[in-house]
């Protein structure tokens, strides 16, 4: 891909303008700066940071700070897999915003990424080792004093199928819940009303999507963060041929991997990367923009997958814009959505998470909202945490807060996509990038 920025001085000028009309505060100084480091940046390439113990793409490594790098090591070593000599090989990476904590002054989960490479003779014992080491990991972190798990996402429904009342497709990711982890069953009816059982073992072998999400609370900081690690599982032969599981190899474009003793594993994988892994992660994010406009509307997740693009096809100036977007005051309301699903995932029966942190993550929030907003948006998404808060003291016993939380996560997103669709479409080149996506097939 070639840089679309062919003045970017100019092009600069244009948007700092859109900017200051827009109320973002775009500094010139700092935006030439960053166009000068991604303009001359080695296509590629792979940068270690050897003070920190980190590496990634080049383009990535400049959106990461280190400043945060041990609580998110702490929530790692929930979440990572372990190495089996011999059998299976790690890498264990952020992505999303955690990766780009440079920028985000308010990120929303903490995600990670895990490179699991398997050695076995066939793909069918590699399938098995997978389904183990997934089954023990969740199984082994579904619940501790500060952590517990929510969802695993592992397999493919192999025939359409009724399941808790929703009708699942054939070939569509299974959400595994906790006790049907430990029962290493799901079951349903299918479509003429027969049951139907799909064990564990059975998904292993067409493991798709592998995905394990928690609720995680810091004792020290007294927070909640949402953590995920999702797997890139692949096989490798007695020949040295590497196979994706789930039929692709993730390119590296997104993660800051957490330990330089993982370079081999991830060198060796990396090389068989297609040559067109750039297109195909630019047009898998156009995809989710596409679903974020239409179906599922939530603009601050165009504008983050935008900022991904921009920044790999060359369209800098208007990543540089973006960048300064995720610092504006007003994108903490982001934060103040993921916090209502992550405390309301917290306050499920069986979770041993102590309540006083939860409603310290709530009072937190509201002194930031307080700290950094003002007006009537101040006022509004206040009354609606207070309102959220009153609802978790209220509830003597644990249960679920589903009718309440998604009230208020409605309105608080409403204000966070009224944001971001006002400061997105306001500036003509990201508008005429929206809409050639909204058109796409």
């Amino acid at each position: 891909m070639t840089n679309q920025n062919e003045h970017p001085k100019q092009e600069l000028e244009n948007i700092i303008l859109s900017a200051k009309r827009l109320g973002v505060e775009l500094d010139e100084a700092d935006a030439l700066q960053w166009l000068a480091a991604m303009s001359t940046s080695p296509t590629g390439e792979v940068a270690v940071d050897q003070k920190s113990g980190v590496f990634g793409h080049y383009i990535t490594m400049l959106d990461f700070s280190a400043e945060d790098l041990a609580h998110f090591r702490n929530i790692g070593r929930i979440v990572e897999f372990a190495d089996v000599p011999g059998q299976v090989e790690t890498a264990l990476a952020l992505s999303g915003s955690a990766a780009q904590s440079k920028i985000q002054s308010y990120p929303g989960d903490a995600d990670f990424f895990e490179r699991v490479n398997i050695l076995a003779d066939t793909r069918e014992q590699a399938c098995r080792i997978l389904g183990k080491i997934m089954r023990e990991k969740a199984l082994s972190t579904m619940q501790g004093d500060t952590y517990a798990l929510i969802e695993v996402k592992f397999g493919s429904y192999p025939e359409s199928i009724l399941h808790d009342d929703k009708l699942e497709k054939a070939g569509s990711p299974i959400s595994w819940t906790t006790a049907e982890v430990k029962a290493g069953k799901i079951q349903g009816l299918s479509q003429d009303g027969k049951p139907v059982e799909i064990s564990w073992e059975q998904a292993a072998q067409n493991p798709g999507w592998c995905k394990l999400d928690w609720v995680v609370a810091d004792p020290v900081r007294k927070q909640l963060v949402n953590a995920s690690n999702m797997l890139d599982a692949t096989w490798e032969a007695a020949d040295g041929g590497i196979t994706p599981l789930d039929g692709y190899l993730d390119s590296f474009f997104q993660e800051v991997y957490l330990d330089v003793e993982s370079i081999p594993i991830f060198s060796k994988l990396v090389k068989h990367v297609s040559g067109d892994a750039l297109d195909h992660y630019v047009h898998q994010l156009e995809n989710e923009i596409k679903k974020y406009l239409v179906k599922d509307p939530n603009y601050g997740k165009v504008a983050k997958r935008l900022y991904n693009i921009f920044r790999l096809n060359g369209r800098y100036v208007e990543a540089a814009y973006l960048r300064e977007l995720f610092d504006e005051p007003t994108t903490l309301l982001y934060q103040v959505w993921s916090l209502i699903r992550t405390v309301e995932d917290s306050f499920k029966p069986g979770i041993k998470i102590d309540d006083r942190t939860i409603l310290n993550q709530v009072d937190e929030l509201i002194l930031s909202v307080v700290d950094t907003l003002e007006g009537e948006k101040e006022k509004e998404i206040v009354r609606l945490l207070i309102r959220f808060k009153d609802i978790l003291t209220e509830d003597t016993e644990r249960g679920e807060l589903s009718p309440q939380a998604a009230a208020a996560r409605s309105e608080l997103i409403n204000i966070v996509n009224n944001f971001f669709y006002e400061k997105l479409t306001e500036v003509p080149e990201i508008q005429e990038y929206i809409e050639k996506i909204k058109k796409m097939s």
